[in-house]
């Protein structure tokens, strides 16, 4: 009789259905369309991006969907969309919060300028590099 190993082989993700690989494709293009009414539109960047109807869809279908892509390499691809979502709210309530105050001072309309469009970067960023990094089909480190 053999002995049993102490350590049992790694657990490898099972593989997406391709049409969970095509949504995917689908919530960054949702994102990507809300970044860019942001930047040809009226809105600012991250005000498309946190509250256009693509980028609210996108966040939908990321939580309904998010069952189906457990345990596969694109369940990191789902949570870096919804963190990239939350953290951008996130933030971008902490720049206006910062800022209102300041716009007594005139100072404040400056600091709401800079931090709503280094945030717009921020989130085009996020949105880009998963996107590539789904075009490779591997997983994205959060």
């Amino acid at each position: 009789m053999l002995p049993q190993t102490l350590n049992p082989a790694p657990i490898e993700p099972t593989m997406p259905d391709p049409s969970l690989v095509t949504l995917t494709h689908v919530v960054y293009g949702l994102h990507a369309t809300s970044l860019v009414i942001g930047a040809f539109g009226a809105a600012t960047l991250i005000g498309a991006f946190l509250f256009g109807w693509p980028s609210i869809i996108a966040v939908v279908i990321n939580y309904v969907k998010r069952g189906d892509v457990a345990g596969t390499w694109l369940e990191s691809h789902f949570r870096w969309q919804i963190r990239t979502f939350w953290y951008a709210a996130l933030w971008a309530l902490l720049v206006v919060m910062v800022s209102l105050p300041l716009t007594i001072v005139l100072i404040g309309f400056a600091t709401w300028a800079i931090g709503l469009f280094a945030l717009g970067i921020w989130a085009t960023y996020r949105i880009v590099r998963g996107w590539l990094a789904l075009n490779d089909r591997r997983p994205l480190q959060s």
